[in-house]
């Protein structure tokens, strides 16, 4: 009973929560966090004995990742349906943020005793969706880690550099953006070297973690998943631990991803020039809407390079099908994003992989022959 009306005033809190996210209302968002704590019934240290400060943990969690996490999920969604603006979606992650912190501040007094052990929680270099990391590092806490959380976008040299220093028994590594992929597999392997195992999450390492599990990381589904594994304790580095992206990624020997990566500046010039010559309407856009055709160019070659960097067609084909859906939210065709492709096909002829991935690509992106009348 305890637990379906525990379930009945997430739901409520979750359509609160959503709603002051909605409007930007950083006061009316951290009080309905708050009331979902309890924290008026939360007690000082010294008068919490350890089944309350249990209690007070859960609830912390409970809160963090059946609350917050689902709402700052929505205002992803909503952004990508086209319904809050970009600076609605920066607002309302800040204030996301601002929660997690008040989870943090009204759970303090519940977290006394030793520590499980240290752990250092980060993002990968290049990654700014902090909020997962955070999430996690809070979740932790909660568990009865020491957590350094790190931050957005950290240097591989400086994430190494700290787990050395601090002894940290673990680096959990976030991200969120599958091009980042090449950059997170060089601090995997940097940390493993320095006998540092390592626990990867988030989107950009595929479905089931496919990804981390290819670079030798471990994977968590998500924070609980994290905080089960770091209790089981990680396997150690082995002594193959320092080693080049090509022992685990042996596909990358044919120098495909190489090749790609270091000719992105002409292959998206050259697209560029390809798909305005084939849509003449382009002469006429603005300097803001030109921007971001020069923008959404890079993405699909930076894509379609991560795309053969882990030679996986899905990671491109997902990331086509989620443009095309955003596209079409904004009532601009998808079938536009078919001459950049056709552009691609013909630069990197000479590229197996590549043609294959964009040949996939394509498939989706064309609709079947209308069927003979009968």
């Amino acid at each position: 009973m305890n637990g379906d009306r525990q379930s009945d005033s997430l739901t409520e809190s979750r359509a609160q929560l959503w709603q002051a996210l909605d409007e930007c209302d950083e006061i009316r968002a951290i009080a309905v966090v708050r009331r979902a704590l309890g924290v008026a019934e939360l007690k000082q240290p010294h008068d919490m004995d350890i089944s309350a400060a249990e209690e007070v943990r859960a609830a912390g969690e409970r809160v963090l990742l059946e609350l917050i996490a689902p709402a700052q999920e929505r205002v992803g969604s909503a952004w990508a349906a086209n319904e809050i603006t970009v600076a609605q979606e920066h607002a309302a992650t800040a204030i996301s943020e601002r929660c997690v912190a008040a989870v943090a501040d009204a759970t303090a007094p519940a977290l006394f005793g030793p520590f499980t052990g240290r752990v250092l929680v980060s993002c990968v270099d290049g990654e700014w969706h902090a909020l997962p990391a955070l999430l996690l590092s809070a979740v932790l806490r909660l568990r009865g880690w020491r957590v350094d959380y790190l931050g957005a976008q950290v240097p591989t040299e400086y994430l190494v550099a700290h787990a050395q220093r601090t002894r940290a028994q673990a680096v959990l590594l976030s991200s969120s953006i599958p091009t980042l992929l090449p950059g997170a597999h060089n601090a995997i392997t940097s940390c493993q070297s320095v006998g540092v195992p390592v626990l990867a999450g988030g989107a950009a390492f595929g479905p089931e973690g496919r990804y981390a599990r290819s670079m030798r990381a471990e994977w968590a589904k998500d924070a609980r998943g994290a905080a089960t594994l770091l209790d089981m304790s990680l396997p150690q580095p082995g002594e193959h631990a320092a080693r080049l992206p090509d022992l685990d990624l042996p596909h990358l020997g044919d120098q495909e991803y190489t090749m790609i990566r270091r000719s992105k500046k002409q292959l998206v010039k050259q697209t560029l020039a390809d798909v305005e010559e084939g849509f003449p309407e382009m002469r006429g856009y603005s300097e803001y809407q030109m921007e971001r055709t020069v923008e959404d160019i890079d993405f699909i070659v930076g894509y379609l390079a991560t795309a053969v960097y882990v030679d996986d067609e899905g990671l491109f084909t997902r990331f086509i099908t989620w443009t095309a859906d955003i596209l079409a939210a904004r009532g601009v065709p998808p079938l536009c994003l078919l001459p950049a492709l056709d552009s691609l096909l013909v630069q990197l002829k000479d590229f197996p992989r590549a043609v294959g991935i964009l040949h996939a690509a394509r498939a989706l992106l064309t609709p079947p022959p209308s069927a003979p009348p009968a």
